[in-house]
């Protein structure tokens, strides 16, 4: 960042997540911390426009990166007597989801774009179009909505 002030121009890309943008049932410290990446990024971008510094948000969907096949799984929680059975029905859909994702070299082609543009645009969302638009869709449709479709998705009682 100082050798970007002092030229007076550089990019910054941050990488989110549509996870980012709407909670992710059982999945809540990711989510808070792509949140958190979101609110950085918003507040980085107004403190470094005077410095002609472009600050970007790539919030991808699900990708079929590996990551599903090494994730680690509390015990405590596929047993719990409260959650196990609701945890266990939305982990099989975020599963098929993430193994059924985009193939990572469209994320790297969407990055590649964002590094040569000009003027990129603040957020790009990117992944499967039915993510997408659902995600670009938090903007205008109500919480109780959002919320409704996100616990028929993942089988949320």
């Amino acid at each position: 960042l100082p050798v970007m002030r002092k030229a007076r121009k550089g990019k910054i890309i941050n990488i989110s997540s549509i996870g980012g943008v709407m909670g992710i049932p059982y999945q809540g410290f990711y989510s808070a911390s792509k949140f958190a990446v979101e609110g950085y990024s918003e507040a980085l971008a107004l403190e470094v426009h005077p410095f002609n510094i472009k600050v970007c948000l790539v919030e991808p969907g699900d990708f079929n990166t590996g990551f599903t096949d090494n994730r680690n799984i509390s015990e405590l929680t596929r047993l719990d007597a409260d959650y196990g059975e609701s945890f266990l029905k939305s982990l099989k859909i975020i599963e098929k989801e993430e193994r059924n994702g985009w193939h990572p070299r469209k994320l790297a082609a969407a990055i590649c774009k964002i590094v040569v543009c000009k003027n990129p645009p603040f957020r790009t969302k990117v992944g499967p179009l039915v993510q997408v638009l659902f995600a670009k869709s938090k903007r205008w449709l109500p919480d109780a909505v959002i919320q409704y479709a996100l616990r028929i998705f993942y089988a949320i009682k």
